[in-house]
């Protein structure tokens, strides 16, 4: 599976109120600094000390919004 890393902070750039609020993102444990992921399906995962958690997902034309705002693409 394909992923774009990105900060928590790009993250909360990108989101939209209809996919996962910002006060969503702090309660599940995403600040500033901390390591995301996307998957190709949307889905976001944050990065924890053992393992990866899925948190909620993004929709629409969610890989445009990735690649303009980090200039990453799937890896």
């Amino acid at each position: 599976m394909h992923f774009i890393e990105i900060t928590g902070r790009q993250l909360a750039r990108i989101v939209s109120d209809d996919e996962i609020s910002v006060s969503d993102l702090q309660r599940s444990g995403v600040d500033e600094d901390t390591v995301v992921r996307i998957n190709q399906q949307g889905d976001i995962e944050i990065r924890r000390p053992d393992r990866w958690d899925v948190i909620g997902g993004l929709l629409g034309n969610f890989e445009e919004r990735i690649t303009k705002a980090t200039g990453r693409t799937w890896a």
